[in-house]
């Protein structure tokens, strides 16, 4: 069970964003939360951007809105994606550059290899390219989902990564199962998978006898060799992996550098 901790609380600028959109029930219970550990900057899309993955806005003006919660400003709206809002709130939004980017409760888990397609994650990733350590924090999807309850969750695993981490900013990809939510709260440091999953697509007729594709969702299946956070989450675990976006493979580099690429001959 996460116990919080009793000396003082860390104090830090916290940027808040989502995929899900501003007006959102799990970027709410997670403001509210994060307020405990530090003073909380709302930027967040205007409307649900779910598996845009790191798109961002470049041939269009990025329209941005203040969104007020009675008389105080709560943070602003962006008609972009959430690697805009992160971009955008640092570049233009945050008093100061921010400690600390999360981004959640996502209403669904970004775990295995859709990490690649989250928005969730990109907004996260967005922060780490500002050398921000940053955590995208996401809840198993539900009918009724408990979303203060995990956001209560992801603000002590936030504050018990922040004190036990080194110096160096890191990313952070954090899911909730539903299990955690009414069982015993444990968490595990795992990989994400990278199994496929999610590859077929049922054939329909629409109502003028056009064809059409509709992906099935499949679940990637569970890795038997080593747990990973598809894994851990069936169990009922908290999963934490740390996440890295240099993409480039540096054994394959190295086995490279033998290579002759001398195109005039």
């Amino acid at each position: 069970m996460i116990v919080p901790f009793k000396r003082k609380r860390v104090f830090v600028q916290i940027l808040l964003t989502n995929d899900d959109g501003i007006y959102a029930p799990g970027l709410e219970a997670l403001e509210s939360e994060l307020q405990q550990l530090g003073e909380v900057t709302v930027v967040a899309p205007v409307t649900e951007q779910s598996g845009v993955a790191h798109t961002i806005t470049f041939l269009n003006p990025l329209i941005c809105k203040k969104v007020y919660r009675g008389q105080r400003q709560r943070g602003w709206a962006v008609e972009g994606s959430p690697a805009d809002c992160v971009k955008i709130g640092i570049m233009e939004f945050c008093s100061v550059c921010p400690d600390l980017v999360v981004s959640g409760v996502n209403g669904g888990l970004n775990a295995g290899i859709n990490v690649l397609y989250s928005g969730t994650v990109a907004a996260a990733i967005e922060g780490a390219f500002f050398d921000i350590t940053s955590v995208a924090v996401s809840l198993e999807f539900s009918e009724d989902p408990a979303f203060d309850k995990a956001a209560a969750i992801a603000r002590q695993v936030t504050e018990l990564v922040l004190r036990q981490k080194d110096v160096k900013p890191r990313l952070y990809n954090l899911n909730i199962p539903t299990a955690a939510i009414f069982n015993e709260r444990r968490v595990k440091v795992v990989p994400m998978s990278v199994l496929r999953g999610g590859e077929k697509y049922i054939k329909r007729k629409d109502p003028r006898g056009r064809e059409y594709y509709w992906a099935s969702n499949d679940v990637a299946p569970r890795s038997m060799e080593y747990e990973t956070d598809l894994s851990a989450l069936e169990k009922g675990f908290i999963t934490l992996s740390p996440l890295q976006y240099d993409m480039t493979d540096r054994a394959a580099m190295q086995a490279m550098d033998s290579w002759q690429f001398d195109l005039d001959k």
